[in-house]
């Protein structure tokens, strides 16, 4: 029931992503472990250093809201293919998420891969334990 709700975000999120130059447009929502959900969407810029993926931009909302316990996080593009998270956005999961972190990664509301963390990015490096501040 929370997978579909949270995909279902992860899909009104990707209608607001700013896509001028790729045209693929995004969409993240992450749910934190009090049960609130955090949207984002990819935001590019001309300047491309600055552009920011869904993923990124759904955390930095929730860590602006003074959130650091996660659950799960869905993640949904344009394509007719799996919309998995960058190597960037794996390496900041892995500063706030243990490796059992659930990635819920679609296609559209109906078909998607469920995998963790550790799936993704084995032996993540990490300066401390996540949730530790």
């Amino acid at each position: 029931m929370m997978d579909r709700k949270l995909m279902q975000a992860a899909m009104e999120a990707r209608k607001n992503a700013v896509a001028p130059f790729s045209d693929f447009k995004v969409g993240a929502a992450l749910l934190a472990k009090n049960g609130k959900i955090y949207r984002g969407c990819n935001m590019e810029n001309s300047a491309f250093s600055p552009t920011l993926c869904a993923e990124r931009a759904a955390f930095a909302a929730a860590i602006a809201d003074g959130i650091r316990d996660f659950e799960a996080i869905a993640v949904v593009g344009d394509g007719t293919d799996y919309c998995y998270p960058c190597g960037v956005c794996r390496q900041v999961m892995a500063e706030f998420c243990d490796d059992d972190f659930k990635i819920i990664v679609m296609k559209d509301d109906k078909d998607c891969v469920i995998c963790t963390l550790g799936e993704l990015l084995p032996h993540a490096f990490r300066l401390k334990k996540p949730n530790e501040k």
